[in-house]
């Protein structure tokens, strides 16, 4: 078995966290990010990697530094969210489960990208880690089919389970008997951050285009002022009297953003809003938002907030 130092921080770097350990490897270390304050009191939050590796009695640290005096013989990276700086990996090899077809979205939000463009299918890749930005060579990898309509937090937890599983399998033999690992294949692309700007819904663009914006869990638009997030929603072909230019019964011109029941008019077909969370409300089903909010007939989402 293998003496592991582990980077990571979010729920999908515990799951191969958690199966490092029951696979009987010795982790001498976690490296997360600092706790991080939660709501507007003083209490701080541990990462779910560190919560994990204290009930685990595993030694954590926020200091990536830590890891060249830990005693590991490799470093393990999961969605860690940090550039390790090259002298840190003269000084300790590591391996990085990264939740792409490499180089297909190279970057920090390559789960989202995948989504957003619509790709049918995504993967997870066990990579040699080097000083660029996801391009070492390629030990081993797994196409996994992106599920219609699947949201970004479940294709996630399955991407979690499978680079687990790539993890496990790699080390059985232990650290001596990882091979160099394949060169990268093909164009890069590359997964930028998430912007919060690109979570508003744009009514404008087409419907398709929308739906996969909410598959995030984090789009949102604007009601009377005040930011109303979409959860879940599915594109649909526009009906009579839904399209721009047309007008509904007692209602005013469809345009983009009009509201018709719970379905909304987009630059190409409609919206069909299942699920929404109100400014200071919990999440609730777009029907039950829409008997308390009463939309007038042609009222319209995605206007400007106050202040901005």
């Amino acid at each position: 078995m293998a003496r592991l130092a582990f980077l990571g921080s979010p729920t999908a770097a515990a799951v191969c966290l958690d199966a490092l350990v029951r696979a009987g490897h010795d982790v001498v270390l976690v490296v997360s990010r600092a706790d991080t304050r939660r709501g507007r009191g003083a209490d701080r939050s541990p990462s779910p990697v560190k919560r994990l590796a204290l009930h685990l009695g595993v030694a954590v640290t926020d200091h990536l530094a830590d890891v060249t005096e830990s005693g590991a013989e490799l470093g393990v990276v999961v969605a860690y969210g940090r550039i390790v700086p090259a002298p840190v990996l003269a000084v300790l090899p590591m391996v990085n489960v990264h939740f792409s077809l490499l180089p297909r979205w190279r970057g920090a939000a390559p789960v989202e990208r995948a989504l957003l463009a619509g790709d049918e299918d995504t993967g997870v890749c066990l990579m040699r880690l080097e000083q660029g930005l996801d391009t070492g060579p390629v030990l081993a990898s797994q196409r996994v089919p992106i599920e219609p309509h699947e949201h970004a937090a479940a294709l996630t937890n399955r991407l979690a389970v499978v680079g687990a599983r790539l993890l496990v399998d790699a080390l059985v033999d232990g650290v001596d008997a990882l091979a160099p690992g394949d060169p990268q294949q093909g164009e890069p692309t590359y997964a930028a951050k998430i912007d919060p700007d690109e979570l508003r819904l744009d009514w404008s663009r087409p419907a398709a285009e929308l739906e996969r914006l909410t598959r995030l869990d984090r789009a949102w638009t604007t009601f009377r002022g005040g930011r109303l997030r979409v959860l879940d929603a599915r594109a649909r072909p526009r009906l009579a009297g839904e399209g721009p230019g047309e007008a509904a019964a007692g209602s005013a011109p469809a345009v983009p953003g009009t509201m018709v029941g719970t379905a909304v008019v987009t630059g190409a077909g409609v919206l069909e809003l299942l699920d929404v969370q109100p400014a200071g409300k919990r999440p609730m089903p777009a029907t039950a938002w829409l008997q308390g909010a009463r939309p007038r007939p042609g009222e319209r989402l995605g206007g400007e907030e106050p202040g901005r």
